[in-house]
């Protein structure tokens, strides 16, 4: 028996298993050589981080920073920890009462295990963790990959303030995004305002993080429309916008205690 198909002016004769006819919507999908992660950061190599979002009760927020300016450099300056402290912020526009705290592993996954284990081995930093709990309200993490287009983090002189935007992507659109911002980041030198870029590995996925350094609020603002005087930065814009699901941004002050100032 054969089942025919008709649509306007099209006839199509199938046979009883349709099995050209289903072929017609099956997505052909290209089998990839390597995994996201080693096609968009800089080598097998590559530096892991991890970013750490604490949400402070308000009356506890002046005591939550001199706790961690007390405890964190001590980490950052031991060596027997494979670990820097990239910078620790408070929220100032944004999401208010909040911590941002961003540390990087040389090493990748092993030298994070390393340091988790070394880390509950240390009285004083337990100590600060128990002093820590008692202060938050809710506290989430996420690891990160560095874009291989993006500057690695480095201290930096002060005053600043700094920018975080996160964007939640579609998935199966990072490498589409890496493509353009890779074009992109030229565009966002002049100033020496490109901070670092990043991707999760752990956490929210398809989740980036673009961290920005600006003098002020104005600076900011002369900066941003700046970019669009340059040819090819409307086009960046016009086609990444669709990638994103949702975006977020943060205007942060760096702590005392932070190598970001």
């Amino acid at each position: 028996m054969e089942i025919a198909w008709r649509c306007a002016r099209f006839y199509i004769p199938v046979s009883n298993g349709y099995s050209w006819f289903k072929s017609l919507f099956v997505r052909k999908v290209d089998p990839r050589k390597d995994a996201h992660s080693h096609l968009l950061t800089k080598n097998e190599e590559s530096n892991l981080y991890k970013i750490q979002f604490h949400n402070v009760k308000p009356e506890c927020l002046d005591a939550y920073n001199q706790l961690c300016e007390e405890t964190l450099p001590s980490i950052h300056n031991d060596k027997y920890y494979p670990c820097e402290l990239v910078g620790t912020w408070n929220t100032w526009y944004g999401e208010q009462d909040q911590a941002v705290h961003m540390w990087r592993y040389r090493g990748g996954y092993p030298a994070l295990t390393e340091v988790m284990s070394k880390l509950r081995q240390n009285k004083e930093f337990m100590k600060y963790r128990e002093e820590r709990g008692k202060m938050l309200l809710s506290r989430r993490n996420q690891l990160l990959l560095e874009f291989s287009f993006w500057n690695e983090p480095i201290p930096r002189k002060g005053p600043n303030i700094y920018e975080l935007r996160s964007y939640q992507l579609r998935p199966g659109t990072m490498i589409e995004w890496g493509n353009y911002w890779a074009r992109a980041i030229g565009y966002r030198q002049h100033n020496s305002e490109a901070v670092g870029g990043f991707f999760s590995q752990i956490g929210n996925l398809y989740m980036v993080h673009h961290l920005w350094a600006y003098k002020d609020l104005e600076a900011r603002e002369a900066t941003r429309n700046a970019a669009w005087q340059h040819e090819g930065w409307d086009e960046v814009v016009y086609y990444t916008v669709p990638l994103i699901q949702h975006m977020d941004s943060r205007i942060m002050i760096p702590m005392k205690a932070s190598p970001l100032q």
